[in-house]
């Protein structure tokens, strides 16, 4: 990445009345938790349609929770990057209204960010299927650490299902009402470490431009918005977004 292309990044970002981020699975790799679709990525350790659909829980959810209770520890362990702390810092500063992530690990709240719209849920809380109880996490570590798998409801004694979004299931359409709303004010994005494929999602992008803002991407990989953003990264978020970040503060 070159510094002119880094400086007018940031001067975008310092010229822009309102700025929103996209982040997806890209944005926590360098926290050690894998993306799915790459090599080595999650969906070559284990079957999407067993632990990622909501009929593959719903059929087996001992099964679910003992696959879940393997991949538990690196969700756990995991801390922010730079690619979270930079985002948070921008927040911060008065330079970041919004982000909005399809991830489901509670990062980027954990690096200080205090406007984030988790479009695709959470693996924070969870909620009974039957009586729509919320459990927070210290119940769900908790029962967990005593092997009480599937894990049941405290109120009915129903099945629990973190509220991470599973295939089959719509998306929360509360958060997804904010998320095109917000692409549709705001005057500059930020995509980082998102393919930016996966749907409804990923019209994100064409509704920001379409509304008249302006689109930088930051992912170490080609997506199909290249053409259409203003500035392409194929680099690593985290230090992409502190070479911006620093390059904002000499500015400034």
């Amino acid at each position: 990445m070159s510094t002119q292309s880094i400086e007018r990044a940031a001067q975008m970002i310092l010229n822009s009345t309102s700025t929103i981020a996209l982040t997806g699975a890209g944005v926590s790799t360098k926290s050690g938790i894998p993306d799915f679709r790459s090599p080595g990525g999650l969906w070559t350790k284990v079957d999407p349609m067993k632990f990622a659909s909501v009929n593959g829980f719903l059929s087996d959810p001992k099964a679910w929770w003992e696959m879940a209770l393997e991949l538990a520890p690196v969700v756990l362990n995991a801390k922010p990057n730079p690619a979270h702390t930079k985002l948070a810092e921008l927040e911060k500063i008065k330079k970041l209204d919004l982000v909005i992530t399809q991830n489901v690990d509670g990062l980027h709240q954990r690096a200080g960010s205090q406007n984030v719209i988790e479009v695709h849920g959470s693996l924070s809380s969870a909620t009974c299927t039957v009586c729509h109880n919320k459990v927070d996490q210290k119940y769900l570590e908790k029962t967990i650490r005593k092997r009480q798998i599937p894990v049941m409801c405290p109120a009915c004694g129903g099945l629990i299902k973190l509220d991470a979004v599973f295939f089959g299931e719509a998306l929360p359409q509360k958060e997804i009402a904010i998320a095109i709303e917000s692409a549709r004010q705001c005057r500059l994005m930020l995509a980082i470490g998102s393919s930016l494929l996966v749907y409804p999602v990923a019209s994100l992008p064409t509704i920001a431009c379409q509304s008249g803002a302006k689109l930088i991407i930051i992912n170490e990989e080609p997506t199909p918005f290249d053409q259409t953003a203003e500035l392409v990264f194929n680099a690593e978020a985290g230090d992409t977004l502190t070479a911006i970040v620093e390059a904002i503060r000499r500015l400034q």
